[in-house]
């Protein structure tokens, strides 16, 4: 493919021979892709040492997915917790932290050379190291300022890995590199779940398991900083990214901060300008903040569901290790096999799929009292609904956050995956706030608990996982015009002002509203 230079302003971006050239265009939809350069075929030592780089990444990440709610009654009980701190500690605790240190961190990472790895592998140990001090904490106080520090920790690693990884290998293979990072996720749980099976469910079972975790993330660290190199970046897929950029390294030592500013303001300008970022990233937070009210609320309801299956938990996790597992591996491997068809497969995977998956999660919830009470029935209605739910709803976490990193400005896309996962943690920690607070004044051991708990994740999950539907769907004709028409970079419009401003006010309130008031009640 070439494009057409004979316009100086850069204004249109137009394409020579795309019709002619089956591997460059669209079918489906007839948008032309606009391909970056091809990066010279690794050698097999360096595609075995990307490959080590990858899976180190996974399991660093899953290194941090360790979920607390296995333990929680007995965490709230040892620690004396009402359903308000709880979902404080499960929210804002780490969103608000993660959001104000995500971007610094991020953008620091990208604007010094070769950063990338050894700030991972540092704040990978700051947030191992925290976890330990949770395992230490005796009050409420203490395990919160351990978590807001885990938060400062956790608060890059998830633009730092999938900006390595999508300059490691070639860009159509990026879908399928970052699925691998993500199955990390659904290990995560499972091994949680196992973790809830070995460990005792009292007062220091869960104060060993965190320390288990804190302890393995530090070796893994250790290792990031070690084996893994930071590559040379990837052109994005997107040609009007790079007028958004800084041509090279000032000339001059004094012109660095005046660089700086330019090439963050330039990064934070095409995003903006994007047509379809605003509209995925709402979406992604909406089917996120499922997901976040999902992983810490489900599992124990279902345990106190089915009182009398100890095996419960267990097999919980297992079913979200191997079904989550394969089925995220199957949507960034689809993605890549049809990238070069159409490049609107994870909007349609994650819209679509989230949509029937609504059903099952349903289906889930209720199936004790599908079953008649009878726990012998309920639970094999519940290990088939939610093998389904996950089947249709998780294969998208790779492939869309790969679609993202390949859209942004590459020498900043580290920053840009920042804010696009910042504005996420942000609206999605409000789950666990909300429902934390709406719960505030029932036992956690009670049968009013669970009962509140059911009607919690029977609203929230299935209205999110449409409303994100809806979005993405929505963002399709959006997407197709960031890949075909520049994105310009002229003044943005007065509507779009305010657009983003209101959203910023509303965002900005609800967190300090939800933050305040559970500070407030925790403390009583």
């Amino acid at each position: 493919m070439a494009f057409d230079k004979g316009h100086a302003d850069g204004d249109v971006l137009r394409t020579i021979d795309d019709k002619d050239s089956p591997a460059n265009y669209d079918r489906e939809h007839e948008i032309p892709i606009s391909s970056p350069q091809p990066r010279p075929p690794l050698s097999l030592l360096q595609k075995i040492h990307v490959s080590a780089s990858i899976i180190l990444l996974f399991l660093n990440y899953f290194s941090a997915q360790f979920i607390l709610s296995y333990f929680q009654t007995s965490f709230s009980t040892t620690l004396n917790l009402s359903s308000a701190s709880y979902g404080l500690l499960s929210g804002y605790a780490t969103g608000i932290v993660y959001a104000l240190l995500a971007l610094p961190i991020a953008y620091l990472a990208d604007y010094f050379p070769r950063a990338r790895v050894w700030t991972l592998a540092a704040a990978s140990t700051w947030w191992s190291l925290s976890v330990i001090f949770q395992s230490l904490s005796h009050n409420f106080w203490q395990v919160l300022l351990a978590r807001i520090s885990m938060g400062i920790g956790q608060s890059c690693v998830e633009a730092l890995s999938i900006s390595l990884i999508s300059d490691m290998i070639q860009w159509r293979n990026v879908f399928l590199g970052s699925s691998v990072f993500y199955v990390g996720v659904y290990i995560g749980e499972a091994v949680s779940g196992q973790i809830a099976l070995a460990f005792p469910d009292d007062s220091e079972g869960w104060r060993v398991a965190l320390r288990s975790i804190g302890i393995t993330g530090i070796v893994l660290a250790v290792l990031v900083g070690v084996v893994i190199r930071d590559p040379k970046r990837q052109d994005s897929v997107v040609g009007s990214a790079s007028r958004f950029e800084d041509g090279g390294a000032p000339a001059r030592r004094e012109d660095k901060l005046a660089s700086a500013r330019m090439e963050l303001r330039g990064t934070v300008s095409y995003v903006l300008h994007m047509r379809s970022f605003w509209l995925l990233v709402l979406s992604a937070a909406f089917r996120q903040l499922a997901g976040n009210v999902f992983g810490y609320y489900m599992p124990s309801y279902l345990a106190n569901t089915y009182p009398d299956k100890p095996e419960l938990l267990s097999r919980y996790g297992i079913i979200v290790g191997v079904v989550g597992s394969v089925t995220v591996l199957a949507g960034g491997g689809l993605t890549s096999l049809l990238w070069h068809r159409t490049k609107l497969t994870p909007l349609y995977l994650t819209g679509i799929g989230g949509m029937i998956s609504a059903l099952f999660v349903l289906l889930m919830v209720f199936s004790r009292d599908i079953a008649d009470g009878n726990q012998d029935r309920g639970i094999k209605i519940l290990y088939s609904m939610m093998s389904l739910a996950y089947l249709t709803a998780e294969s998208w976490l790779g492939a869309l956050n790969g679609l993202i990193a390949l859209l942004l400005p590459p020498r900043y896309k580290t920053f840009g995956l920042a804010i696009w996962s910042t504005i996420q943690v942000l609206v999605y920690s409000s789950g666990p706030a909300i429902i934390g607070l709406a719960l505030r004044n029932t036992d956690v051991a009670s049968p009013t608990y669970t009962k509140d708990t059911q009607v919690a994740l029977a609203v929230i999950i299935p209205i999110c996982y449409w409303i994100a539907g809806v979005g993405f769907l929505c963002a399709v004709p959006l997407l197709k015009r960031d890949f075909t028409e520049q994105i310009s970079s002229s003044t943005l419009g007065r509507g779009k002002k305010v657009g983003v401003l209101s959203f910023a006010i509303l965002l900005s309130a609800l967190v300090i509203a939800l933050f305040v008031a559970s500070i407030v009640i925790a403390a009583k």
